[in-house]
């Protein structure tokens, strides 16, 4: 028997011991499981028959209170230890099909033997509880595995550092208890392990990364310096996916503080939030709290609004070019997302401090109670060097004293005595209860019947101010809508807001488009965040201090404003914003700022900035041609994993296109690949594609609404296919009418380099400019009918 033989063996034999261990460790906890669950549904259906209920005094009322609390906090004691059982069995039940993935022989200096770590999803200590016979991926020694070859190395620990020689690196491929694959490598993590991971078809869920972690992907995920850590990374380069076990290793770290609602990602729809689900579920953590900006939005402002979202934009991006107005749009969106805007906006908020501010009447029952001037004159009365919420809440309090005031008046008038006969008598029966309760204790010298009319009067006017009165604590006497648009009414009137007078060409279109929108109640997604970065100013930020880590994905799509908006928010928290620039799709995009507003806000010694450019989703072919689209693009380096190079047909006209992509699905299917993409340009397109095509072949057409992410083959628009991969993708028409302007490279590099393993283009008539770029020998070329 070779050596290499022997090892294996030995390795194996380890494997099966670790099972049999797991094995037993499940057999007594699925006891332990089983008599707790028990405790728990025996104290839940006898609650009441171990508690003392006694109300008859209060010594008596106290104790039934005591007796009730201790037999709850019995049962809560139950479900906890049924929980913690129960997660420990889930994981030991992952343990057992794939007990770990990597070993590492470590000799620590001045020590005299080396220790065998072995490294998987999570720890597990021997009969004894003293040794390791697996260590957790995110503890400090297992840093070792994804930092450092063979030869000398060091971790961090609690302690301090700690040196040393690695001795041996060895990874595993095992998949319900044997050992599929085995070797030792010299590298931090060997291609042969990324190949057999990376060769997999996708899935309909994103899958956790630890057993692949690049040295590169662990310094991000295991900083804790950072105040904001900015990650720029090639298409497929593993940025989500360092995020994610980012989340999975601070849980691990600061598990006494942390919690999973500590923690929030903004993710770009809804659909990705389905994608990346079980990836903290498979590392036996919890999800944290996943949403959109565009959800956030809606919270704050759907209720004044009808929202436009980020999609309906782009939608109006990539169809309207023809339109009269959409020169001026397109303007204001950029210009509406800039930080010059947000000084206007910062300039204007500071002469609302002055002058300007617009409020409602407050009315009730078509009477004027307070006057839009009265409150204006008294807000202004204030002391000017007060910020505006401050002054808002000294408003408020004011406004509250007028309408108590107004409230006694109006006792006595008419309606409330013509009320006062409608009454029910159980509001009846309460008054008289508290008229008894107060001659107790006052001598009354006042006729009962007349003390009763003006409790009830009384009931009757607060029952009625009571809205009212929530109005005012929730600012509501503010026209916030009014306010922005008096920025826009007039064309001239924000040029005193500018710091040079520089606007946009279009710049009275814009204030004509703004308003006519804001008259119908409408709100376009460029002005959302400035509306509401206006109404905090002016209001006071809502903050949430309970968040102490935020991730925003895809963050090149966000604007100045959300970020600032977005650290406003959150106060307390550190930051991770991962993007890729070259997939930079939305309009106000185009100004190439990139990552400047983020990290603008943030000290320089707080940021910390990492570039990813090895590509691991796709093959190299699919790499090197998808890399020819953009400037910059020869420095993403392609993982060395072999496949077919992409394919360009040119077809006639729009049945031969659909005829010739049903036949590409049927073989891609039979192929057995899982996840099969058609990339449409955009959502109307999307749904020709999907009438084309349904009659032939079984797929589903993905829309902004779509929730769930689900293998099959599918129709989608390519916006939405962000953040996503598949199998193999089919751009359904890129040809230079589809994708011939020059805003609309970005667009079409993100939706090809979605494809892990086979990327096929069709163009009807002229290929894409943007194809003809990329070098001719890194695609093949078809032509049917062109002759």
């Amino acid at each position: 028997m070779s050596k290499a033989e022997q090892d294996w063996q030995e390795e194996q034999q380890r494997v099966d011991r670790v099972i049999d261990f797991i094995g037993e460790r499940m057999v007594v906890l699925q006891q332990q499981v089983g008599e707790i669950k028990a405790d728990v549904v025996d104290i839940r259906k006898n609650f009441w028959d171990d508690v003392t209920a006694n109300f008859e005094d209060a010594v008596e009322a106290a104790e039934t209170a005591a007796s009730i609390k201790q037999q709850a906090e019995v049962l809560s004691e139950r479900e906890r230890s049924h929980r913690l059982a129960h997660n420990q069995l889930t994981t030991l039940a992952r343990l057992k099909r794939s007990p770990y993935f990597g070993r590492i022989d470590f000799k620590e200096d001045g020590e005299p033997g080396t220790e065998r770590i072995y490294i998987g999803i999570a720890s597990l200590l021997d009969e004894n509880n003293e040794d390791f016979l697996i260590y957790d991926w995110r503890a400090p020694v297992s840093s070792l595995y994804y930092d450092y070859p063979p030869g000398p190395a060091q971790y961090e620990a609690p302690g301090g550092t700690i040196t040393g020689e690695m001795e041996l690196k060895r990874q595993y491929v095992i998949r319900e208890g044997i050992i599929r694959s085995l070797f030792d490598t010299g590298v931090t993590i060997g291609d042969e392990l990324l190949q057999e991971v990376l060769g997999k078809q996708a899935d309909s869920q994103m899958k956790s990364i630890v057993a692949t972690i690049q040295k590169e992907q662990n310094q991000i995920i295991r900083n804790e310096r950072s105040r904001l850590l900015i990650v720029q990374g090639a298409a497929g380069s593993g940025k989500t996916s360092a995020a994610l076990q980012r989340v999975a290793y601070l849980l691990y770290r600061y598990r006494e503080t942390l919690r999973a609602e500590n923690i929030v990602l903004f993710s770009p729809n809804p659909m990705f939030n389905s994608y990346v689900s079980t990836v903290l579920p498979e590392l036996g953590e919890k999800n944290m709290q996943q949403t959109t900006f565009q959800e956030y939005l809606e919270l704050r402002l759907g209720r004044m609004f009808q929202l436009e979202d980020p999609f309906a934009q782009m939608e109006y991006t990539l169809t309207a070019v023809n339109e009269p107005d959409y020169a001026a749009r397109m303007e204001g969106i950029r210009y509406k997302a800039s930080g010059d805007f947000m000084q206007v906006i910062e300039r204007y908020v500071e002469f609302l401090g002055h002058e300007g501010l617009i409020f409602k009447d407050i009315k009730f029952r078509d009477e004027v109670l307070v006057s839009r001037e009265r409150i204006k004159e008294e807000f202004y009365g204030y002391d000017s060097s007060l910020p505006i919420p401050n002054r808002m809440k000294l408003l408020v309090d004011w406004l509250l004293a007028e309408l108590k005031e107004r409230a006694r008046l109006e006792r006595s008038k008419q309606w409330v005595e013509d009320e006062m006969q409608l009454l029910d008598k159980e509001t009846y029966a309460r008054t008289h209860e508290k008229l008894q309760r107060k001659k107790r204790y006052t001598e009354d010298t006042f006729d009962d019947f007349e003390r009763e009319q003006k409790l009830l009067a009384s009931v009757i006017v607060q029952k009625h101010f009571k809205p009212l009165r929530k109005r005012v604590k929730r600012l509501r006497f503010i026209d916030m809508s009014a306010i922005y648009r008096q920025l826009f009414a007039d064309s001239a009137r924000i040029l005193p807001f500018t710091a040079d007078g520089g606007l946009p060409q279009h710049w009275a279109a814009i204030c004509t488009q703004t308003v006519e929108r804001l008259d119908r109640s409408e709100l376009a997604y460029e002005d959302a965040t400035p509306y509401l970065y206006l109404k905090e100013r002016i209001e006071g930020f809502e903050t949430n201090t309970s968040v102490r880590h935020v991730f925003i994905d895809e963050a090149q799509d966000y604007s100045a404003f959300q970020f600032a908006f977005i650290k406003r928010l959150f106060p307390r928290s550190k930051m991770t914003v991962l993007g890729d620039l070259n997939q930079a799709i939305y309009a106000h995009t185009e100004t190439g700022t990139g990552f400047a507003p983020m990290s603008s806000l943030y000290d320089a010694e707080q940021t910390e900035t990492y570039v990813l450019k090895r590509s691991y989703r796709s093959t190299r072919p699919i790499v090197e041609f998808t890399r020819g689209f953009i400037e910059g693009g020869e420095e993403i380096e392609p993982f060395n994993r072999e496949g077919n190079k992409p394919t360009v047909t040119q077809v006639v006209d729009e049945d031969e296109l659909a005829a010739r992509v049903a036949d590409r699905i049927r073989e891609l299917q039979t192929a057995g690949y899982r996840t099969i993409a058609v990339i449409c340009k955009t959502a109307r397109e999307s749904r020709e594609a999907y009438e084309a095509l349904h009659n032939d072949i079984p797929l589903r057409l993905i829309g902004k609404e779509t929730s769930s992410f689900e293998a099959g083959t599918l129709v989608i628009p390519s916006y939405l296919a962000k953040g996503v991969e598949f199998d193999a993708v089919i751009i359904y028409n890129g040809s230079e009418e589809q994708y011939g302007r020059e805003g609309e490279r970005k667009l079409f590099y993100t939706a090809c380099t979605r494809a892990m393993h086979e990327l096929h283009i069709y163009c009807v008539g002229e290929m894409s400019p943007f194809i003809s770029a990329a070098p001719s020998d890194t695609y093949v070329k078809e032509k049917i009918g062109m002759e």
